[in-house]
């Protein structure tokens, strides 16, 4: 009796440090990563997507401990890279960073190789900011609504130009003229640089565009800026106004975001989600987004999921209303 009293203390003792050990253990180990992630971008090398792109991967190797290696698919306005990642297998190793032009092109182009939704897992919304609305030095317009009545009293008369059929240029655009009741004509360009040469000529009176593709213009004071698009100002243009200042309940934005494709495991999505969330909002690379004239994203990969159906819904809606479709 008194050597089973004598064994209780002892006993008692292991069962304490049994149970700390299973409480200072992780609840279960993560699962490893591949080798070698490919992120691939579907645009060419030395454009904003690729920029991104490559900080983007550089930064990946380094926190999740694995070779993140960047692979230019160009073609299509992005099509092609994407039906790459959405065909490859789900198991991380093939990742798509792509601009918004992802949705615009799914809302836009009547037979994708893919789903937008169904064929990838949105893993972040890396980063985004607002587009600005810029005139020619040549109109007399100082305000967005100058130019709107102006619009409304020569119906089909005033142009605005973008970087194509589909393109986020083309639809800020319509959705301004759907929400003012009015009609521009649209005069699609390859590529925004010859937009901003016709505009500095006089030959185009408007645009919506990105910052960064305007910004010597801009500067040199050859076009103007009425306005930027983002529900609230841009901290990159405090003195600028914003569109919804005159047109209530108008928003863009352009946008980076990482895709996987449908099936990829939940705790890697989360995981890559983590770290991308983490290195962006380090003091290089939010100096890299504002060179575009954005900030990083803190979107988990729920919230990225319900903000690109968001964004593919809003302009899906647009191009079936205003008949935008692009060319094959």
């Amino acid at each position: 009796m008194e050597t089973t009293m004598n064994a209780l203390p002892r006993l008692a003792g292991a069962l304490v440090t049994s149970a700390l050990c299973l409480l200072s253990a992780p609840s279960r180990a993560e699962a490893p990563l591949p080798d070698l992630i490919k992120l691939i971008v579907p645009f060419s090398p030395g454009a904003s997507n690729d920029v991104f792109g490559r900080a983007l991967g550089a930064k990946l190797s380094k926190e999740l401990g694995t070779n993140v290696i960047v692979e230019n698919k160009p073609g299509a306005g992005g099509v092609i890279g994407a039906s790459e990642v959405a065909r490859a297998k789900p198991d991380g190793s093939t990742l798509l960073f792509s601009s918004v032009s992802f949705v615009t092109n799914a809302a836009t182009q009547e037979k994708l190789p893919y789903d937008a939704i169904k064929s990838f897992t949105p893993i972040a919304v890396v980063a985004r900011g607002a587009m600005v609305l810029v005139v020619s030095k040549s109109t007399s317009y100082t305000s967005v609504a100058q130019l709107i009545d102006d619009a409304k009293s020569h119906q089909g008369k005033l142009n605005y130009g973008s970087a194509g059929i589909g393109s986020i240029g083309q639809m800020s655009s319509e959705l301004l003229s759907q929400q003012t009741g009015t009609d521009m004509v649209h005069v699609p360009y390859k590529g925004i640089s010859n937009a901003v040469t016709d505009m500095i000529g006089g030959r185009l009176e408007s645009m919506i565009t990105t910052p960064a593709s305007v910004s010597g213009p801009l500067q040199a004071k050859d076009i103007r800026v009425l306005a930027t698009t983002s529900t609230t100002r841009s901290k990159f243009f405090p003195d600028v106004p914003t569109i919804a200042e005159t047109v209530p309940g108008y928003s863009v934005d352009v946008w980076w975001g990482v895709y996987a494709p449908v099936g990829t495991p939940a705790d890697y999505v989360n995981r890559v989600n983590a770290a991308i969330r983490k290195v962006s909002a380090e003091p290089d690379m939010r100096e890299l987004f504002a060179r575009e004239a954005t900030e990083p994203s803190d979107m988990n990969s729920a919230d990225a999921a319900k903000y690109v159906q968001a964004e593919l819904s809003k302009w899906q809606t647009l191009a079936s209303e205003r008949h935008i479709v692009a060319s094959k």
